[in-house]
């Protein structure tokens, strides 16, 4: 190991127990070891971190049993925030190093240093204490606006108690929430998007969302970047909504997409370089004329082409809520070039048959 990371996490392990009350908050100690659900920090008891130095090992190293992955305390930094260029992990962890230490037995959650709200560090650390949309209201959600393969890649997850406040002069409440990470071309996470949940039904009205007054919240850094489903090639549809973007992936499960979250967000959206065809999923309304005419043009000053895909109710969730994913697949097959028919419509055809 180089020496600065050698160091590092030799001065990491020193305060071991201090790195995972700090990072891994949903676990607890046990004896000499720190057990939690995942390097993620998901809640659970299959993840153990060596909190001394003992016959076994060193400490701050750790096994995860479900998985048999295994790492030191930088790898847990890394992976809890969501941070992939190690200079972000040195520079986080000589700040953890930094902080004034106290007993960890006395260490509490209210203890710990504040991320400033909003930021992209808040961001990271609420994506990776969320958990997978598996068998949660989430997957209901969705499943009940017609989106039965939810095709997220990874980009989505659950959160029971996600804090929602009404604004400064009302107290905090917490409502279930889909949350859904906005990464930049490099897939680092740079914030993520809220959509608080109502866990006691589904109604007409709300359409699964809880009953407060902005039941959708954005975080952290997004302009330019996007809630991305699959991994990026030389071919992307792009559009505003989560709930858009993925009702086109029950149709094109392969092709990768991305979410904006807004006309603006997807007129300044970066285009990622070796992009050759952009397909713009665009709403029908005023705002998505503009936004396929401004992002038609900016993708022609690049050389990229552009080909715009048109709904034919006010967007395609509606499309799919209303007629249904052969309809869907249908009004798509006259809309994409015929490669693209062949390479991902009727290749993701074949692959449910």
């Amino acid at each position: 190991m180089p020496r600065e990371p050698c160091e590092l996490a030799c001065r990491l392990a020193r305060e071991a127990e201090a790195v995972c009350r700090h990072y891994l908050s949903n676990g607890k100690r046990e004896g000499r070891y720190w057990l939690v659900g995942d390097v993620h920090n998901a809640p659970g008891r299959s993840m153990f971190v060596r909190l001394q130095e003992s016959r076994k090992g060193p400490a701050g190293k750790w096994t995860d049993a479900a998985t048999g992955e295994h790492g030191d305390l930088l790898d847990i930094i890394r992976e809890s925030l969501g941070l992939r260029d190690f200079r972000e992990v040195a520079k986080e962890a000589r700040r953890f190093l930094g902080l004034p230490r106290t007993d960890p037995e006395f260490v509490s959650k209210t203890d710990r240093p504040a991320m400033p709200a909003g930021s992209q560090a808040a961001a990271r650390r609420l994506f990776a204490i969320s958990s997978p949309i598996q068998g949660t209201v989430v997957e209901a959600y969705l499943q009940r606006r017609g989106i039965a393969y939810v095709h997220h890649g990874g980009s989505l997850r659950f959160h029971p108690r996600c804090y929602y406040r009404p604004d400064e002069h009302l107290p905090t409440e917490t409502w279930p929430a889909m949350i859904a990470c906005v990464t930049d071309l490099d897939g680092r996470i740079t914030g993520v998007h809220r959509t608080w949940l109502d866990p006691d039904g589904f109604d007409r009205i709300r359409l699964g969302k809880a009953p407060i007054d902005t039941p959708r919240r954005a975080m952290g850094d997004l302009l330019g970047n996007a809630v991305r489903f699959g991994v990026l090639d030389d071919v992307l549809a792009a559009g505003e909504g989560i709930e858009t973007m993925l009702s086109l992936r029950c149709a094109l499960p392969t092709m990768p997409m991305a979410a904006a979250l807004s006309a603006n967000h997807l007129s300044a959206m970066l285009l990622p370089s070796g992009l050759r065809r952009l397909y713009i999923a665009r709403d029908a309304d005023a705002a998505g004329d503009v936004v396929h005419a401004v992002l038609t043009q900016r993708a022609a000053d690049a050389g990229i082409e552009a080909i715009a895909l048109s709904p034919r109710l006010g967007d395609f969730n509606e499309d799919l809520h209303v007629f249904g994913i052969e309809a869907l697949r249908a009004a798509l097959g006259i809309q994409l070039v015929p490669e693209d028919v062949a390479r991902f419509l009727h290749a993701s055809t074949v692959a449910a048959e």
